[in-house]
């Protein structure tokens, strides 16, 4: 809860909403946000945390983003610096770590006794579940080293969704002057195969910007929600007029329609400062709960939305 009251001040103590989302994003990170953002959370196959962000500015469209981070705590941060200080705007694995420390960033062990643990129990349970298909031996019985099936054939394993097994921190700001900055940050997805990347850092999917129509956040299963870009989406029919509500939902609609039962949510702003959400029903999913600051509230407003 802090890092919303961290985002809220950084607004109301004249701070801009870059400054807003970098504070609140950056507070979830270092409060481990239900374990799927910041340090000690979802070790990839090989036991070891990474972190992916991005960070986008809704006046100048610019972005900077870091995936497959390691070793530096504050990804959100990274972000920034790779957008400011640099003209790309997305880095990726050690390289993006050693840039992040030739900015002044502290390299630190991301690994804790949690981590640890659940990367154990994991390796226990022969590699259960794991990401692999058309491989031997058979991922769904054994730990690799994998190599690939001679044959490739349709992979029927049933993957339900897990609310548990990857989430994001997805933020969208707007001030009083109209500006519009949306930030992400996560650890990804728990037992991932290491080097993957999902949709939070992708500009776009895992949020997108615009100070003259809004901005989106999206979280969920990343895998499937990159390929349909649903902040970008959003933001867009919120600039051809849809309420943040129907863009919302027409976004995941949009998904839904190839993969019926993803797990996912999205949140959506327009330059009014209206809002709204809308997420997939799933197994085990069936509300979305979001966050709220505005000056109408002196504190933080729950939100739910049901799933559809």
């Amino acid at each position: 809860m802090q890092w919303l009251f961290c985002t809220w001040s950084a607004l109301q103590s004249g701070g801009s909403v870059l400054d807003a989302v970098e504070k609140g994003c950056a507070r979830c990170e270092m409060e481990q946000c239900d374990g799927s953002v910041g340090y000690g959370g979802s070790p990839d196959e090989s036991g070891e945390t990474t972190l992916d962000a991005m960070i986008m500015n809704g006046d100048t469209i610019e972005v900077g983003a870091v995936a497959d981070l390691r070793r530096i705590k504050n990804a959100i941060g990274v972000a920034r610096a790779v957008m400011e200080h640099t003209d790309h705007t997305l880095l990726v694995g050690e390289s993006a770590s050693v840039f992040a420390e030739n900015m002044g960033f502290i390299a630190e062990d991301l690994t804790t006794n949690k981590s640890v643990n659940i990367f154990s129990q994991w390796l226990k349970g022969n590699c259960q579940p794991n990401y692999r298909k058309n491989v031997f031996p058979d991922p769904s019985k054994s730990c690799g080293p994998y190599k690939p099936r001679a044959t490739v054939k349709q992979n029927i394993r049933a993957q339900h969704a897990n609310t548990r097994s990857h989430d994001t921190i997805g933020m969208v700001a707007l001030d009083q002057d109209g500006h519009v900055a949306a930030g992400t940050s996560t650890n990804g997805l728990t037992h991932k195969v290491p080097g993957r990347v999902g949709d939070s850092p992708i500009v776009g999917a895992g949020a997108y910007a615009d100070s003259s129509a809004g901005g989106a956040a999206a979280t969920g299963d990343g895998d499937i929600m990159m390929r349909f870009l649903p902040s970008y989406l959003a933001v867009e029919l919120m600039r051809a007029g849809a309420d943040p509500s129907a863009a919302c939902k027409t976004a995941i609609s949009r998904i839904k329609k190839h993969y019926s039962e993803f797990f996912g949510a999205i949140i959506c702003a327009n330059t009014s400062g209206h809002y709204g959400a809308a997420c997939n029903k799933a197994p085990g999913f069936s509300q979305f709960h979001y966050m709220v600051s505005d000056s109408e509230s002196d504190v933080p407003l729950l939100k739910s939305v049901d799933c559809f």
